[in-house]
C-alpha cells in the first residue's frame, strides 16, 4: 500500500525534491529520482511516468532560472555569497569558473552530474552575456538528461532498491533517516577536511601589516594572485607587483617560480581555501616558504593598501 501511495505522489515529490536541490538546499535529488523510478515500475502507468518526468524537469528549470536571474541581477557578486555558504568555499567557484571559461553555456549539459557545479555555473552564465533563450535550451536539455538517468536507474534496479527498502523497514529505519545520516556524515567529512587544511597553514599565514613590511624591505618579493579568471574580471585589481596564477596552466607557471624565495599568495574568498590549497600544493612541490595572506585581497584593501589595475585578455 505504501508503494502505491509513493507512486501516486511521485510527480509532486519529484518537483519538490529536484527544485529544492536546484536552489541549493541539501536535498538528495538524484537518490530521490532513483527511488521514484523504482516505485513507478510497480505503478505501470505511462502517464504517471511522463508526469513525473515533466514535474522533475519543471523543478530543475525553475530552480536554475532563479539562480540565472540572480546572477543577471547581481553579477559576479552572487559568487561571494556562494563562496561564504559553500563547504568548499571558493574552490567550487574556481572549478566552475574555469570550466565555464572553456566551454561556455554548453557546460550546462553535464553540470548536474558533477556535485556543486550546476549551482555555481548557472549564476556565472547569468552574470555573463548568455542570452536567457540560449540558457533555457541548454539547461532544459541537460536537466532532461539528468532526470532520465535518475528515473531510468530506479526502473532498471527496482528489485535491488525494493530489497534495500524492505530491509530498512524491517529494522525500522526510513529512507529519510538514512538520507539525513548520510548527509550529516558527508557535511562532517567536508568540514573536518577543510578545517584540518586551514589549521595546517594557519601558522604560516602572513598578515596585511607583515606583507606591507615585507614589501618595504623586499620590493621584489613574490606575490601571487590565485583568484579565478572570472573573479579577476569582476574585480580587475591586484596588489602591486602580483603575478597571476592560473591553475589551468599551473605546471608551466610553477616551473618559472624560484623554489627558495618567500612566496605570498592571496585569493578573494573570506575563508581563504583556494590560497590554502595552492599553498599546500606548492609546499609539496618543493617551495620552502609559502605564506597565504590573511583575509586575502579584501583585507589588503580594508587596511588601505594600494592596488593596481590589471589588463585582462579578451
Amino acid at each position: 500500500m505504501a508503494s502505491i501511495n509513493w507512486s501516486d505522489t511521485a510527480p509532486i515529490v519529484a518537483f519538490v525534491g529536484v527544485f529544492a536541490g536546484a536552489i541549493g538546499l541539501p536535498v538528495p535529488a538524484m537518490p530521490t529520482l532513483i527511488v521514484l523510478g523504482s516505485t513507478l515500475v510497480a505503478a505501470r502507468d505511462p502517464l504517471l511516468i511522463i508526469g513525473t518526468f515533466f514535474a522533475a524537469l519543471a523543478g530543475a528549470f525553475l530552480g536554475d532560472a532563479a539562480w540565472f536571474l540572480t546572477g543577471r541581477r547581481f553579477g559576479y557578486r552572487v559568487l561571494d555569497g556562494l563562496c561564504r555558504i559553500s563547504l568548499s568555499p571558493d574552490t567550487c567557484v574556481r572549478r566552475a569558473s574555469g570550466f565555464f571559461e572553456k566551454r561556455g553555456v554548453k557546460l550546462l549539459l553535464v553540470s548536474r552530474f558533477i556535485p556543486g557545479l550546476s549551482l555555481v555555473a548557472i549564476p556565472i552564465a547569468g552574470a555573463g552575456d548568455t542570452r536567457f533563450s540560449r540558457f533555457t535550451v541548454y539547461d532544459l536539455v541537460g536537466a532532461a538528461l539528468w532526470v532520465v538517468v535518475g528515473l531510468s536507474a530506479g526502473m532498471l534496479f527496482y528489485r535491488q532498491i525494493d530489497a534495500v527498502l524492505a530491509l530498512l523497514r524491517e529494522f525500522g529505519i526510513g529512507m529519510a533517516a538514512v538520507a539525513a545520516i548520510g548527509l550529516a556524515l558527508w557535511i562532517a567529512f567536508r568540514y573536518v577536511r577543510r578545517t584540518l587544511l586551514l589549521a595546517r597553514l594557519r601558522k604560516s599565514r602572513i598578515s596585511v601589516d607583515e606583507l606591507s613590511l615585507l614589501l618595504a624591505n623586499e620590493p621584489g618579493a613574490l606575490i601571487v594572485d590565485v583568484r579565478s579568471a572570472i573573479s579577476r574580471r569582476d574585480d580587475p585589481y591586484v596588489i602591486p607587483g602580483s603575478r597571476l596564477f592560473d591553475l589551468a596552466t599551473a605546471d608551466q607557471e610553477l616551473a618559472t617560480l624560484p623554489r627558495h624565495s618567500a612566496l605570498v599568495i592571496y585569493c578573494s574568498c573570506p575563508n581563504e581555501v583556494s590560497a590554502a590549497k595552492v599553498a599546500e600544493r606548492l609546499s609539496k612541490l618543493g617551495f620552502s616558504n609559502v605564506r597565504p595572506l590573511t583575509g586575502g585581497l579584501g583585507a589588503w584593501r580594508e587596511a588601505g593598501g594600494d592596488v593596481e589595475a590589471i589588463v585582462l585578455s579578451t
